[in-house]
């Protein structure tokens, strides 16, 4: 077991000099991002490390794809799909500080793991929500007044990006249910991401249109109101 974690550790080192040289993160952004990695595996073992990894890639793969038509809309991320720490910290913080949680309180491991679970998929769901929705959906409209929107802007939302998002969520859900088992926590966690992906919206309609909070802490809150939702749960 013991050469299994070192192999862990190798592949997270290794992600992070993958992420720099691919213009995946900036270099502060992959540091930081091995460092959520390392916290997520000691708190959440492989499970949690491939729920990390999954919405890193869907995430990114997301992210580039229809980088012009975004552009157009002004809903392209500004580093052109590169991530900074402030989004890595926004998108894994809570899962890291969950994690941490986990590995100074074994006791609590069932608890964080489902929670952490729950904050992945919520930012999962966002993500996908935002930047394939802004591709696929058809008709945008505010999350607060429903009325018609322009795509991109904070707190408009389509149908198809909301059920993308969900799809997004229950990835994570099954990944978490193949590592722990399939029980209710399976639809929990599909449940906090869609809250979480709406909560975001919530925000983005609100404080983030008026500039008093960033979007930044908009992911973050997003991410924590799906913890929160698991373990209120569980």
């Amino acid at each position: 077991m013991i050469i299994y974690n070192y192999l862990i550790y190798f592949f997270l080192l290794a992600g992070v000099v993958l992420s720099i040289v691919t213009h995946k993160l900036t270099v502060k952004a992959a540091l930081l991002g091995g460092v959520v990695g390392l916290l997520v595996f000691k708190g959440g073992g492989y499970t949690g490390l491939v729920m990390l990894a999954s919405f890193f890639i869907l995430g990114s793969g997301a992210t580039g794809l229809g980088l012009k038509k975004k552009q157009a809309l002004g809903a392209a991320d500004v580093n052109k799909g590169r991530r900074t720490a402030g989004q890595v910290m926004a998108n894994g913080g809570v899962a890291a500080m969950l994690g941490a949680v986990a590995w100074y309180k074994p006791e609590l491991t069932g608890v964080m793991q489902l929670m952490m679970a729950g904050s992945l998929a919520a930012a999962t769901a966002d993500t996908l929500s935002s930047e394939l929705g802004t591709l696929l959906g058809r008709r945008f409209h505010n999350i607060i007044t429903l009325k018609k929107d322009q795509p991109g802007l904070d707190g408009v939302v389509s149908v198809e990006g909301t059920l993308i998002g969900a799809i997004g969520a229950a990835i994570i859900a099954g990944i978490y249910s193949i590592g722990h088992g399939w029980n209710n926590g399976f639809f929990w966690v599909i449940l906090a991401g869609i809250t979480g992906n709406l909560a975001d919206s919530l925000l983005g309609a609100t404080l983030e249109r008026k500039q008093l909070i960033g979007n930044n802490m908009v992911n973050f809150l997003n991410t924590l109101t799906g913890a929160m939702l698991c373990l209120l749960l569980f």
